[in-house]
């Protein structure tokens, strides 16, 4: 079995996770947030989103 060196990735999905949890699908780019969705639902309120309909 080979082990392969891990290569920090410069961009692409795979360069780019939330700043909160980690996670690196559903990243929420728009004004620099960096949030992955469902961190986002959370502290939507505390950023000063406000949610409409």
């Amino acid at each position: 079995m080979v082990r392969r060196k891990i290569i920090k990735r410069k961009f692409g999905k795979g360069s780019r996770k939330c700043i909160r949890c980690g996670s690196m699908d559903g990243i929420i780019r728009k004004y620099g947030l960096m949030y992955c969705r469902r961190c986002f639902r959370e502290v939507a309120q505390d950023l000063g989103f406000r949610k409409f309909g």
